[in-house]
């Protein structure tokens, strides 16, 4: 095991095009990081450099307390996994991953014995003697983390792995995956654009964009606290719901309010923020689908008209309100078995909500939801950034 610590690291091209900019990372002995973002965003421009494949244009990468900026790769103790797998086509299964074994001067007893145990581990047993044109996608993919095991590195790199695959392969060897990492209790780093892949394997997320770093959380944490609106609308599927909303004031009473709806704030410390920050501007709210609940079904005859749940009180001659419930129309609906999504049309804004099962709605139709500010999530109208708060 290792610890990975990258300092400043950086990656300038020769057009002054920045692919990592000023990245900040400490790894921890074991532990399971996934690097996510859109492509382009320098996931796997830092990964390479970690593994030597990338000249670091500046800043310091350590290996185990071992600085390793000119350290070549094979003396790293590293292992990498590709996406295309990057084995020998006239090498046999047991060929390819005695191959790095070999250039070590290892023992051909030894070299058996490491090779037969990995295989033991993945399952490939009756494959050593078939060469890769002859295996499937899954099973070239064992063999290239059998590759990578029998080597022991310190740290194993997976740069999109298992992108090649098809959706059902993808999702039991992401099960294989995570066993492997609690077998070994080595570090990995893990790459991928996936955010399903990065929720369900990471101990650790790196959420990437633009060359920089997003946020660095566990899974649980990036989902429910998003540091900014890229995060909140990368991480969670379908994507977060985002409104734009003007913050106000009556008297000691603070709400947000657009065109189609308006709240008051209950929270005390958010309520404190958007007073002294936020007054006669404009926010973003994010709201995920399924924090968007659908309370009635209607037809245009029967509904028109209806788009917000008001409760009054009569104050100096103001309304004070409290609008959770809009009125939408449906513009289509996505059937997936156990859940619908449901896009809605909320005068200029476009959502979409989740509900369990088979929805039977079709388009056109209208459909009132409430909307659940508890679970809110408010972001700077300029920076994005998340405007911090407590449980709502």
């Amino acid at each position: 095991m290792a610890k990975v610590i990258l300092k400043h690291l950086n990656k300038r091209y020769t057009n002054d095009f920045k692919a990592a900019n000023d990245i900040n990372l400490n790894i921890e002995d074991g532990e399971f990081v996934v690097l996510v973002g859109p492509s382009g965003c320098g996931k796997s421009t830092t990964l390479r450099m970690i593994a030597g494949l990338e000249e670091i244009s500046s800043g310091e990468l350590y290996i185990d307390e071992r600085l390793v900026n000119k350290v070549e790769p094979v003396d790293r103790d590293i292992a990498m996994v590709f996406q295309n797998y990057a084995l020998y086509p006239h090498f046999s299964v047991y060929e390819n991953m005695a191959f790095a074994l070999r250039i070590k001067k290892i023992n051909k007893l030894e070299i058996e014995k490491k090779i037969r145990e990995t295989a033991k581990i993945l399952e490939i047993e009756d494959l050593l003697n078939r060469k890769p044109k002859e295996l499937s996608g899954g099973q070239r993919q064992r063999v290239a983390l059998g590759r990578a095991i029998v080597r022991k590195p310190k740290v194993f790199l997976m740069d999109e792995p298992l992108s090649n695959l098809d959706a059902k392969l993808r999702v039991s060897m992401r099960s294989e995956i995570i066993k492997l990492h609690q077998r070994l209790k080595t570090t990995f780093i893990y790459v991928t654009h996936d955010q399903t892949e990065a929720m369900t394997m990471g101990s650790t997320i790196v959420v990437m964009n633009k060359g920089e770093i997003q946020q660095v959380a566990d899974p649980i944490t990036i989902y429910e606290k998003p540091s900014n609106k890229f995060v909140a609308s990368f991480i969670g599927s379908p994507q977060m719901n985002f409104i734009n909303v003007r913050v106000d004031r009556i008297d000691n009473d603070v709400f947000i309010e657009n065109e189609f709806l308006k709240h008051s704030i209950k929270n005390k410390k958010l309520k404190a923020i958007l007073e002294e920050k936020c007054i006669r501007s404009e926010v973003i709210i994010g709201l995920r689908a399924e924090d968007i609940k659908v309370i009635q079904e209607g037809k245009r005859e029967i509904d028109e008209g209806i788009n917000i749940e008001e409760k009054e009180t009569n104050m100096e001659n103001h309304e004070r309100i409290k609008a959770d419930v809009v009125m939408g129309e449906i513009e289509f609906v996505e059937i997936l078995g156990s859940e619908t999504y449901i896009h809605l049309k909320l005068k200029d804004n476009n959502i979409i909500c989740r509900v369990n099962g088979v929805f039977r709605g079709k388009e056109g139709d209208y459909l009132k939801v409430r909307f659940d500010f508890k679970k809110a999530h408010f972001f700077d109208k300029d920076s994005e950034m998340r405007i911090e708060q407590e449980e709502l």
